[in-house]
């Protein structure tokens, strides 16, 4: 079973326009087959191939392998020493998209089919293993995944077409005969019980290992950085010790962009990840860790994560921490209510970097949570450039809620608390954090920043003068040119 630890995703939260980009800096189709040969040349042992909220090439492994016949013949072969894996839409929840789960899912066998006659012998592994199943909320979610791969997608080998023909003989055996399925947990909620949901998917299994997909970025827009770190670990201390009760092997995923905000991962802070999340087999690289830093910096990064051994995460009182989610989650939503008009505004300024459909999350399905009304927002990396493009980063909002003791508990659980916060406040416009926030964030800013980019807090008043004085203002530009600032989009 190969089970990667550097995930190329994606996530477009690159304020550089990839290599593979088209003019207007928009990566998509073939750029997205280029893209994943290039991380696997930088040294990411897996991409990511995601048929959700956006448009998928199904025939990613034959462009792979028929365009790059020397790499994959050399010392990398696909499904072997690299892994690439697909991220389907839940049924249950994007109804919208749940046939693009079907197309992923039939792929495969062409896939193997593919991967066979490049290969050549029988023995070559299945180009692709597991798919990723977002949103997952229960055990059973994922068994029907399995189901319909295994019954339906393999299955029809045995349906007979006519009288003394069946598929099998008419197009070939199905390959591979399963499919692993990835759970991704993506809700506080469920990420507390991320283990209950794991065990009854696992019952009376005896498999090599199983991973686990932990969001990060959705937690973080729905509910607040520090909800989202909270929620975080004490699903991978429930994952830790639900591996010592089965005896089965889990192996964590985290999704981290390279703002703090969505979980802090670049190629310059990596040992901050590695101690912050100790026992997480495998990382997200996202596009901001892939083009906004130079080449070597980019593989230097990579081979950081590469080496890391996973270890054991930290203990979390869990009504305690639930405790401040829920006062922290309450002040977060009241304030991102207050400035809904603004972050809308700004959102349409920021630059597409690939083609995404709208997200499907708490506040774009308009569910509640703790009595708050749902409202539409952009998806979590245009949401946070949106707001640090008026210099108000989004890791400030819902500290307010909290206490002394409350603090000291959060830094326990979350040692990088401080370093994220000094990171983000960098970044910060002061005049608007009062303007939109009030006092009470204001003193948090004088507690936890060090030295503001004065360049950056210019092009934040820029933008926030072509909003509200409607003035012949090239807002896109400057949003871009914070970005470039920052190293990252959002």
């Amino acid at each position: 079973m190969l089970v990667p630890k550097a995930m190329s995703t994606q996530h477009p939260d690159n304020a550089t326009p990839a290599p593979f980009a088209d003019e207007a800096g928009v990566l998509k189709g073939d750029g997205e087959v280029n893209e994943a040969v290039d991380v696997f040349a930088l040294g990411c042992d897996e991409q990511m191939w995601d048929s959700e909220g956006k448009e998928a090439d199904n025939q990613v492994v034959r462009k792979l392998l028929t365009g790059y016949p020397d790499f994959f013949q050399g010392d990398v072969q696909l499904g072997r020493d690299v892994a690439l894996t697909l991220r389907v839409p839940n049924p249950r929840i994007e109804q919208d998209m749940r046939k693009s789960m079907v197309e992923a899912l039939q792929s495969v066998p062409s896939a193997w089919d593919m991967a066979h006659s490049f290969y050549g012998d029988d023995e070559h592994a299945a180009p692709i293993q597991e798919v990723i199943l977002p949103f997952t909320t229960s055990a059973e979610e994922l068994l029907l995944v399995e189901a319909y791969y295994s019954r339906v997608i393999v299955g029809q080998e045995d349906q007979t077409l006519m009288e003394g023909q069946d598929v099998r003989g008419w197009v070939g055996e199905f390959y591979p005969k399963s499919v692993r399925v990835i759970p991704l947990i993506e809700d506080v909620e469920n990420l507390f019980h991320c283990d209950s949901i794991v065990e009854e998917f696992l019952h009376d299994r005896d498999l090599p290992g199983q991973r686990v997909f932990l969001a990060r970025s959705d937690p973080a827009l729905n509910y607040g950085v520090v909800a989202a770190e909270l929620a975080l670990k004490v699903a991978l201390r429930r994952l830790y010790d639900l591996e010592g009760k089965l005896g089965i092997p889990l192996y964590p995923i985290i999704g981290v962009g390279s703002v703090p905000f969505r979980g802090h991962l670049t190629p310059v802070n990596v040992s901050r990840a590695l101690t912050e999340y100790p026992s997480v087999q495998t990382f997200t690289v996202q596009s901001a860790f892939k083009y906004d830093y130079d080449r070597e910096t980019v593989r230097s990064g990579i081979r950081q994560i590469l080496a890391h051994e996973r270890r054991e995460p930290v203990s979390v009182d869990l009504e305690r921490a639930r405790d401040i989610i829920r006062k922290t989650t309450t002040e977060y939503q009241n304030q991102v209510h207050k400035m809904i008009h603004v972050i809308s505004t700004v959102s349409s300024h920021v630059p597409k970097r690939r083609e995404r459909k709208m997200h499907v999350g708490l506040f774009g399905y308009g569910r509640s949570l703790d009595g708050v009304g749902g409202v539409t927002l952009p998806r979590a990396i245009g949401f946070t450039a949106s707001l640090y493009s008026i210099g108000v980063p989004p890791e400030l909002l819902g500290l307010a809620a909290l206490t002394d003791s409350d603090l000291a508990f959060v830094r326990e659980v979350y040692p990088s608390l401080d370093e994220d916060l000094h990171a983000a406040l960098r970044f910060t416009n002061e005049r608007h954090v009062g303007e939109l926030l009030g006092a009470p964030y204001i003193r948090l800013v004088e507690q936890f920043a060090g030295d503001i980019d004065r360049v950056h807090e210019g092009l934040t008043s820029a933008i926030r003068a072509g909003l509200d004085e409607n003035a012949d203002v090239n807002i896109s530009h400057y949003v871009q040119e914070a970005a470039h600032l920052r190293r990252f989009l959002g």
